[in-house]
């Protein structure tokens, strides 16, 4: 599903794969799988984590063992933060107590507040049982358009020394990635245990798109909406989309986001 259906994401998929099924082989992990996604909008990082719990849960994010939490909708009020910790504990807490094997996806971390995912390290290190709870075999996803801009920084210099952003490596973006992220007081990793403790095990970049990425996108979406596949329509419907830099235009400004809203405009 990954190689079929994720465009332009060499790297995603690398590590998703590695990360996922070495988790999933062994019997007595030593921690919980903790990933955290990172890339600008519409590159595919919501897309992978639904794609993740489709395959490893019966009813995908409508299983009784995914958990998905949005700081918009469930943590909206700073002053309420002691609240939040307290909610958050015993909420992870009770579902690991339920199902061991439970995943936790939290979206938007960019917007959490400052301090309130520190309150879940005892549930993300290798200590053998917290508040009771065998907990080791859960799976943590933490998504972030934070890094997202010094990602398409750095894939838009290396076009411009002539490199093709397939070269990109992880070890070229990690720095970047957590220099963005992790220093960030505004970025709900900001001084955060999590990453002083080293308990994320991976860092996952998602790149800017490209024109024919977007329109892999819209062939994609035109068979899903059952349409036909016009080679006029496709490239209409990516000549639509904003790129960037303003002179350029190599990189989708919104990746695939605004594609499937899009297709009706040309129906």
């Amino acid at each position: 599903d990954l190689a079929t259906n994720l465009v332009g994401q060499p790297l995603v998929r690398q590590q998703v794969m590695k990360g996922v099924r070495e988790f999933l082989e062994n019997r007595n992990p030593v921690k919980p799988l903790v990933m955290s996604f990172h890339g600008s909008t519409g590159t595919g990082k919501t897309y992978v984590s639904s794609m993740l719990v489709r395959h490893l849960f019966q009813g995908g994010l409508q299983s009784p063992y995914v958990h998905q939490f949005s700081p918009i909708v469930h943590f909206p009020h700073a002053e309420q933060i002691e609240q939040y910790k307290e909610n958050l504990k015993h909420w992870i807490q009770g579902n690991l107590t339920n199902c061991g094997r439970s995943a936790f996806l939290f979206d938007e971390m960019d917007k959490m507040h400052p301090g309130l995912i520190d309150v879940i390290i005892p549930f993300l290190g290798p200590s053998w049982v917290v508040y009771g709870t065998n907990y080791r075999k859960a799976i943590f996803i933490f998504i972030s358009n934070a890094g997202g801009e010094q990602i398409n920084e750095m894939t838009l210099d290396l076009w411009r020394a002539r490199k093709d952003r397939e070269e990109i490596s992880l070890q070229d973006l990690e720095p970047v990635i957590s220099k963005a992220v992790f220093e960030n007081p505004q970025s709900g990793f900001w001084k955060s245990g999590i990453i002083n403790e080293h308990l994320i095990d991976f860092v996952v970049p998602f790149l800017p798109l490209k024109r024919h990425h977007v329109k892999q996108c819209v062939v994609s979406e035109l068979v899903q909406q059952g349409l036909e596949v016009r080679p006029g329509i496709v490239q209409e419907v990516a000549d639509s989309i904003p790129y960037f830099p303003e002179e350029e235009k190599i990189f989708s400004s919104t990746g695939c986001k605004t594609v499937a809203s899009r297709i009706s405009f040309f129906f």
